[in-house]
């Protein structure tokens, strides 16, 4: 599992950063790409890394705003070129998703080769399968126009069978790992009768993760965020900017690292921000996270992180 940032800038686009958009990669567990938002130029971020657009099977809008919607039509027209050809599509989001796809594609006469459903999802919050065992869970936050947050929840991972203990049973390596690994019982030609669950480790739990919409602080945001692998929050403004932030429905970047420290997160990914933060002024905001929450880190378009497990 990883995550890449395809456009971390806040409201419109910049030389150093584009607007939002990022990837969850879900290959190695169910071959699958989810993005979440879909801001302007999302397509050609696409094109400066190895992610293929037939691979993107789900996409989760957080709110309507044009920096995190207006890439979805050209996205989505391309992708019938793209390997996406007769490869399902399903977007969630808010209520009003629907309308802006759909006339968008009427309108541009575009046509897909694919299944695409839209989901419009509940203002007050709520939770689905999303498939494969993966839940998730969303609440409003507060950004002025609804703004959702989105909790991931993958399945817990099967133990793994224990081969130094196998080893020490005497059981010779061939098939019957292959049956104890299973949890079946066998028999070996002595006679001896060996039940396989004896011999898998604990489950491990599924990893979390927290990806916010634009937001001012709110409630919600602990509940979605607590105990989570990873919380991607919103750092628009600066240390000392927090009625500034309040004022245009945004955080500040200490606002997010207090967040991560009270909902004891494993690690932060600071986004959505603010052109005006360049090259040492954006490193402030780092330090400034950090000083709270150590395991903070500001996010630069295309920046990738694996996600392992606890």
């Amino acid at each position: 599992m990883e995550i890449q940032f395809l456009g971390t800038g806040a409201g419109v686009p910049a030389k150093s950063r584009n607007v939002s958009s990022l990837a969850l990669k879900l290959l190695n567990e169910i071959n699958e790409v989810w993005l979440f938002d879909c801001g302007e130029a999302t397509q050609h971020q696409i094109l400066k890394t190895s992610l293929k657009p037939g691979k993107i099977s789900k996409i989760f809008i957080t709110h309507l705003h044009g920096d995190h919607i207006f890439g979805l039509p050209g996205l989505l027209s391309s992708r019938s070129f793209q390997g996406g050809d007769n490869q399902a599509l399903t977007i969630y989001g808010p209520p009003g998703i629907k309308d802006f796809v759909l006339s968008s594609l009427k309108f541009s006469k575009s046509k897909l080769s694919y299944q695409l459903v839209i989901n419009e999802l509940n203002p007050q919050g709520g939770h689905f399968d999303i498939g494969h065992g993966y839940r998730c869970d969303y609440l409003p936050l507060d950004h002025g126009i609804l703004s959702l947050g989105y909790r991931i929840t993958e399945p817990d991972k099967e133990g793994e069978l224990q081969i130094d203990k196998v080893k020490h049973a005497g059981i010779p390596e061939g098939p019957m790992y292959g049956l104890l690994k299973k949890g079946e019982t066998i028999q070996l030609e002595d006679g001896r009768i060996f039940d396989g669950r004896d011999f898998i480790g604990p489950k491990q739990a599924g990893r979390v993760l927290t990806i916010l919409g634009d937001t001012r602080q709110h409630p919600n945001i602990d509940w979605l965020a607590e105990n989570a692998d990873v919380l991607v929050h919103e750092g628009t403004y600066g240390k000392g900017e927090e009625e500034m932030a309040k004022k245009h429905f945004h955080s500040t970047v200490t606002q997010a690292a207090q967040t991560a420290k009270r909902c004891q997160v494993k690690r932060l990914y600071l986004n959505h921000i603010s052109a005006r933060y360049l090259g040492p002024d954006a490193k402030a905001l780092q330090v400034d996270a950090q000083n709270i929450f150590p395991a903070s880190r500001l996010v630069y378009d295309l920046n990738e992180f694996e996600i392992p497990f606890s």
